[in-house]
């Protein structure tokens, strides 16, 4: 049965929400599996190569590969994956390979490890001349494992990144029934979260820990922040940096999880979209309950609440988004702030750091206050 004839079935409302469902995880296209994991030798003039290490709540499908199912590890699986990224790659995608995997047109693994939790940690850690950077990547509802690990990498690139790039990876069903069992998933994995950014921060050698989480990845974070307050872990938090990119998350859920979490040392950065329509979707699946990630910034209450809690809520809608459902936003960030660091412009840092409620502008200043005025804002878009 087509989508269209299943509509004659239903009512209209739930119609549009399998539509849109479907919409937004492509259709029925093939997704890649653990096969475009397989390591290939040959490598090409002009790739990429950058490392990503994976700590991940996935049970391993064997014990001696880093195939990952959607099962729920006992304890956290750590390795490490050597990713190529091709010559010809364009900023914001993944070319993932056809039947062949070929590190001239694809990305492609050429080295991995399955590693300890102390051969993660020191290998995180390992730096010549000094303290090493790290970025957290958290990922969102309906990833497989090689979809998670490929984005972080194609984010790495594109944003040209020094940090150590780390894959915090929970076990999602990455399928379109899956939405109740991801968010039971994401509830299992906030122990070892929390735990791992714990034992980051306490590791001296390490620097500044960012923490970039995407969709239901948001609500992990959140929940394993608030857990490591409630543990009385201030030091661990004070040395976080987190950015929240259309997080799936209640409005009222987060208002209670910010009353015990309370202001952060670096102000958390909220990316939003008023016009996202996955996390409309999720609003109906969540019985129409509002979600972060779409806030609207031009309304008084979200700019009080911003200042109040000390946060930064940025609208990114002029950002471009390749999903159809306006939900991966973030994925073009990346190179936006590449290509600003090497004009001289701004970066994701300073900016990131005010607090209130702001307007991304791709075009002029990084950050516009819309307290003034919102429209001009996006002013030549």
């Amino acid at each position: 049965m087509t989508n269209a004839q299943g509509c004659l079935h239903a009512n209209r409302a739930s119609c549009l929400l399998i539509m849109a469902i479907t919409l937004f995880l492509g259709g029925c296209a093939a997704r890649p599996g653990p096969e475009v994991l397989r390591t290939i030798e040959a490598r090409v003039p002009g790739a990429q190569t950058v490392t990503i290490y994976a700590a991940t709540t996935r049970e391993r499908a064997a014990e001696n590969a880093n195939v990952f199912t959607s099962g729920r590890a006992s304890q956290p699986n750590y390795s490490s994956f050597d990713i190529s990224v091709p010559p010809n790659h364009q900023p914001g995608v993944i070319e993932w390979p056809d039947e062949e995997i070929d590190p001239q047109t694809s990305f492609a693994t050429v080295g991995q490890s399955i590693l300890t939790r102390q051969g993660f940690l020191q290998k995180v850690a390992a730096s010549q001349d000094s303290r090493k950077d790290v970025l957290i990547f958290v990922h969102g509802y309906n990833y497989n494992f090689p979809e998670a690990l490929y984005r972080l990498t194609q984010m790495t690139v594109d944003a040209d990144l020094d940090n150590t790039p780390i894959l915090f990876a929970w076990p999602s069903q990455a399928a379109i029934a899956g939405y109740v069992a991801d968010k039971e998933s994401v509830t299992y994995s906030r122990d070892a979260l929390a735990d791992l950014l714990a034992a980051l921060a306490r590791d001296q050698r390490i620097g500044t820990i960012t923490v970039f989480a995407h969709s239901m990845g948001g609500w992990l974070t959140v929940e394993a922040l608030r857990q490591l307050r409630l543990s009385g872990q201030n030091d661990i938090l004070d040395r976080l940096t987190v950015v929240l990119a259309a997080p799936d998350i209640d409005v009222d859920v987060f208002r209670a999880q910010m009353q015990v979490l309370g202001p952060m040392t670096q102000p958390m950065a909220v990316l939003v979209s008023p016009d996202d329509q996955a996390l409309r979707v999720s609003n109906r699946l969540s019985r129409s309950r509002a979600r972060i990630g779409a806030l609207d910034i031009t309304d008084p209450a979200v700019q009080q609440a911003a200042r109040k809690a000390q946060l930064a809520i940025i609208d990114i809608s002029s950002v471009e988004a390749s999903d159809g459902l306006n939900h991966d936003r973030y994925i073009k960030l990346a190179s936006f702030y590449a290509n600003r660091g090497r004009e001289g412009g701004d970066g994701p840092g300073p900016s990131l750091r005010r607090t209130g409620a702001f307007v991304f502008n791709t075009v002029g200043a990084t950050l516009s206050s819309p307290f003034s005025i919102v429209g001009e804002a996006l002013a030549g878009e």
